[in-house]
């Protein structure tokens, strides 16, 4: 009986530990700008504002899809929110210049790093991409989704219009 309560406590454990639920801050590790200056992910900040999350990678299609539809409404919605959004490409050191020239190609205006060894996807635990989370103003994950599908954006940026107003958001 108390090794059944000592193994049920362990797994308990760990699946709190590195499961990164709504309510949890974002974990403390280091990413890379596009110029390859390292920068801790605790670090991020919007002046108390919400921060759209987002998880891509130059092959992944959905991802690309995704910004490119949120890149169509970003500018007028940060003027009526101050709602920021950060990229985080989790392609390796091996194609990470490609992310880089993919990220001037396209001409987004977001906050962009790169995480080529996966440590905050692994910190977050996310199993793949893409992948966006909305951070409430205190740093605090308030709400995440992945995969990504036609329409998608339209939720994720009523959410954090809802958020940066002081709503409840909710999946």
């Amino acid at each position: 009986m108390k090794k059944s309560l000592i193994l049920l406590s362990a797994i308990i454990l760990c699946l709190t530990a590195f499961t990164t639920a709504d309510g949890t801050k974002i974990p403390s590790v280091n990413v890379k700008k596009p110029d390859g200056t390292l920068v801790n992910s605790n670090t991020f900040t919007n002046n108390g504002k919400p921060i759209i999350l987002s998880f891509w990678a130059t092959w992944c299609k959905p991802c690309k899809k995704e910004l490119d539809a949120i890149a169509l409404k970003y500018e007028s919605f940060q003027k009526e929110t101050g709602v920021k959004l950060i990229t985080i490409c989790v392609d390796d050191a091996r194609t990470s210049a490609r992310a880089v020239a993919e990220l001037k190609t396209k001409g987004w205006l977001y906050e962009s790093y790169l995480d080529e060894e996966k440590n905050l996807m692994k910190a977050m635990n996310i199993n793949g991409v893409p992948y966006t989370a909305i951070i409430d103003g205190k740093g605090q994950v308030a709400w995440t989704h992945d995969s990504y599908n036609d329409g998608d954006e339209v939720t994720l940026l009523e959410n954090a219009k809802k958020l940066a107003n002081g709503e409840a958001i909710t999946h």
